[in-house]
């Protein structure tokens, strides 16, 4: 403010000033201040609310910025209209990631890989197929490898990979997760009851045996694929008695799998541990040959995000993130009540996975439309 704005304390005192006068402000900033204020001059007012202003931005974005958390920072709300779609565009932005690895790579194993070519695997699961060839071609055998038609012939695919993360309870997002062209849902996470949330459309369900819900049938559409996650060979011999109907596996799993498990076969894929290699390697820096004690390993959440990098076009994440390493109290899931202690012993960094969703959000990769 210049010299000839000022206002003398006389004139803040006096308060009568024609509305035209270039110094109305004066006399609005008298009734806004009291009069024993030291503020006698509009400079000086206008100086100190600035400090206040400033000081107030500080300290909100200290709280949001933390090391050990990311909350809002990465926020991406519902558009009111379709956001467009450009196809290549994920695939682009995921080459920052994972450098040279091949987008040709199947989605899911194929019984030919298996049964004419023999194709050799560098790795055991779960980064390969390495010593489980035998039982798993006669899996490959009964199931299939195909992705439906409805989602091949879309020129450009919008897809949604639905965590199964706190931050999802009393979101509201469910009409918005049903219109994406792929829903990709993880483990045993519930639809049923949670739809405002979560929405009901599953196109894609990863689980592995432990994690598989025992009435699949409940939380799944009648077309959703079943994509089964091999983190070691009892899973490969666990589906085949269950689809071949033969003598159950009761031993080798850290929690009971389903005895019976009501499934069409031709629902089953398996998914190609191409993708977990490449999130162990690429994402978490996780090296392929791991001591037996140590056996650290990507999330299904974070895989699923890495397999959608490679199918879709689009790909939004919601129901991403862990509660902070601090606060033991906070529930994990949105549909259940067990907190971070849970992960104890699970192999999964959370810490290490939550830095490279954020590298993803940064490199807009991936958006997400909840906060993490």
């Amino acid at each position: 403010m210049s010299g000839s704005d000022a206002c003398s304390p006389a004139q803040v005192a006096r308060g009568s000033r024609d509305a035209s006068s270039p110094q109305e402000p004066c006399y609005l900033l008298r009734n806004m201040i009291n009069k024993s204020s030291p503020l006698c001059t509009c400079p000086a007012g206008w100086k100190l609310l600035a400090m206040l202003a400033l000081v107030l931005v500080v300290m909100v974005w200290y709280s949001i910025s933390r090391e050990d958390r990311y909350i809002e920072l990465f926020y991406f709300p519902i558009p009111e209209k379709k956001e467009p779609c450009l196809q290549g565009e994920a695939e682009m932005k995921a080459s920052k990631l994972f450098g040279n690895y091949s987008r040709d790579q199947p989605i899911f194993l194929q019984l030919k890989d298996y049964f004419w070519v023999k194709t050799p695997s560098a790795y055991e699961l779960p980064y390969g197929t390495k010593g489980s060839e035998d039982v798993l071609l006669r899996v490959l055998a009964i199931t299939s490898y195909s992705i439906p038609e409805s989602i091949q012939s879309l020129k450009c695919r919008r897809c949604v990979v639905v965590g199964n993360g706190h931050r999802l309870r009393n979101s509201s997002l469910g009409d918005a997760i049903n219109k994406y062209d792929m829903v990709i849902r993880l483990n045993n996470a519930p639809v049923a009851g949670y739809e405002g949330d979560v929405g009901s459309k599953t196109t894609m369900r990863l689980f592995y045996p432990e994690s598989a819900h025992f009435n699949p049938k409940v939380e799944n559409n009648p077309d959703t694929l079943l994509v089964l996650v091999a983190f070691k060979a009892m899973d490969f011999h666990w589906i085949e008695t269950i689809l071949s109907d033969k003598k159950r596996v009761r031993k080798g799993f850290w929690k009971q799998p389903p005895l019976i498990w009501d499934v069409n076969p031709k629902q089953i894929r398996i998914l190609n541990p191409f993708f977990m290699e490449i999130a162990a390697d690429k994402l978490l820096r996780l090296p392929m040959q791991q001591p037996r004690k140590m056996k650290q390993k990507p999330t299904t959440g974070l895989l699923a995000i890495t397999l959608a990098l490679h199918l879709c076009d689009m790909v939004h994440i919601a129901g991403f993130g862990y509660p902070d390493a601090h606060n033991k109290k906070q529930t994990i899931h949105y549909y259940e009540q067990i907190t971070l202690k849970s992960m104890a012993g699970s192999g999964h960094n959370v810490s290490q996975e939550a830095l490279a969703i954020k590298r993803m959000l940064e490199l807009g990769a991936v958006k997400n439309l909840t906060y993490f």
